[in-house]
């Protein structure tokens, strides 16, 4: 295997350091540098960008990302026993490596990075759906990101991009498909992991749109989803009933027959209701 740096082996450092992943903290450990190349190769050019990183455990992505030429990357790190082998790649690339430890869900990363930014990470799988949905519903938008390239479980990755009527239809497909384009570009097995996971995994590729497809506002938008996704084998008119006492007369008004469930609808057709419950919320 081909280094992509002038750093030890990740095997190697993780001896040196005695590392090991931790479950509670939703840690799995890729070790194969020419992979972590790769994956930052999927956020696009990233020489004249800032990066996010969450969740960079030894470091292999985080010097993927360097390799791969990012103008400087800012990796918040919740595990402070990685902090000593992350500060020795800051040491190896001087001035393009800003780590933070702390909670990626309580900082804000806008006090640290420079646009244009993009955000890569193999998401700690205990925090990464509630990420993307904060980065999917900023209150202005665009957003402080251009792209997001992200790591998840493979069943969490197939919901962003699902389409409607099938199984994996849902909240997430319905916010991350309002205001991005959505892909899939990378499936990884469980053993590219250290501990290997039971499930597999895959990168999903988020660009941001300059403007929503549909208008909509973002906070009825979300309260109509999440109860509508909530109830799924209910009829619309069920599983809203709660959001306004005249759902029946809003979902007409928005094209959507009220004995439909909630798998059924188009985004279009969300928004839409979303539009005509705005006067409501």
């Amino acid at each position: 295997m081909s280094q992509i740096d002038t750093l030890p082996p990740l095997r190697e450092v993780i001896a040196t350091h005695q590392l090991s992943a931790r479950k509670s903290l939703g840690q799995n450990f890729l070790l194969d540098l020419n992979l972590t190349a790769k994956i930052a190769r999927q956020a696009g050019d990233l020489t004249g960008c800032d990066v996010l990183e969450i969740g960079p455990g030894p470091g292999g992505l985080t010097r993927g990302l360097l390799a791969e030429g990012a103008r400087r990357v800012l990796a918040v790190e919740k595990d402070s026993r990685c902090l000593p082998v992350l500060a020795e790649i800051a040491a190896a690339y001087p001035d393009r490596l800003q780590v933070i430890n702390g909670d990626a869900l309580e900082i804000d990363p806008l006090e640290y990075l420079t646009p244009p930014v993009r955000v890569v990470a193999n998401l700690p799988y205990n925090v990464g759906t509630e990420l993307l949905v904060r980065w999917l519903t900023p209150k202005a938008w665009p957003p402080f990101w251009q792209s997001l390239t992200l790591m998840f479980q493979r069943e969490v990755a197939e919901r962003i991009v699902a389409q409607p009527g099938s199984k994996a239809y849902g909240r997430l497909a319905i916010l991350a498909q309002w205001r991005a384009d959505a892909r899939i570009v990378l499936s990884l097995p469980p053993g590219a992991f250290t501990p290997p996971p039971k499930v597999s995994s895959a990168v999903v590729h988020l660009d941001a749109l300059a403007e929503p497809r549909f208008p909509a506002d973002a906070a009825v938008l979300s309260r109509v989803v999440a109860a509508a996704f909530n109830q799924r084998r209910k009829m619309l008119r069920a599983s809203l009933k709660g959001v306004s006492p005249d759902i029946e007369e809003h979902l007409v008004a928005a094209g959507i027959a009220p004995t439909e469930r909630a798998e059924q609808v188009s985004l279009e057709a969300f928004c839409a209701l979303a539009r005509s419950l705005k006067p409501l919320g």
